[in-house]
């Protein structure tokens, strides 16, 4: 018995080794062009269009504020627009934590918008969790690209 364990644990460690963990630029590369296809050009360059967090937070950062003070102004130069929220995770946690965590990321950057005189049915939300990820990879590097919460702008 403890022969067999051993020779299973043994074949998913020479597995895992060999399996490659960094993402790679052309993967990194399409899933974002994919997440952006439809976005408003002009909010992209004026606003940057997503915030990131830290591992199993929702407080928004320094730098996301300041992402977010410019998506403001943005949308209340153009009132027209209206806007999904995107919560996303890493793919560390169960599917149903990480939606959890990716709907308090999203509303945060709603109220967030709110406070800044955005109107709040002009704003909609919705939870991704690990299930979209930017980047593939197990790694840091990856994960920090995932932990994002994504402006989308609708007419």
């Amino acid at each position: 018995m403890k022969k067999h364990l051993f020779a299973a644990l043994a074949a998913v460690a020479l597995v895992s080794g060999c399996a490659s963990t960094a993402p790679q630029e052309d993967e990194a590369a399409v899933s974002v062009s994919v997440e952006q296809d439809g976005q408003d050009e002009a909010f992209v360059q004026n606003a940057q269009d997503r915030v990131f967090f830290g591992f199993d937070q929702s407080k928004l950062t320094a730098e996301a504020v300041n992402v977010l003070k410019a998506q403001a102004e943005w949308l209340n130069a153009n009132t027209g627009k209206n806007v999904v929220i995107e919560g996303h995770t890493d793919d560390r946690g169960t599917r149903d934590y990480n939606l959890a965590l990716g709907e308090r990321r999203a509303v945060a950057v709603k109220n967030y918008l709110i406070s800044r005189g955005v109107e709040a049915d002009r704003i909609r939300v919705i939870s991704y969790g690990k299930e979209r990820p930017a980047v593939v990879g197990a790694n840091e590097a990856a994960w920090s690209q995932n932990r994002r919460a994504v402006t989308i702008v609708k007419d």
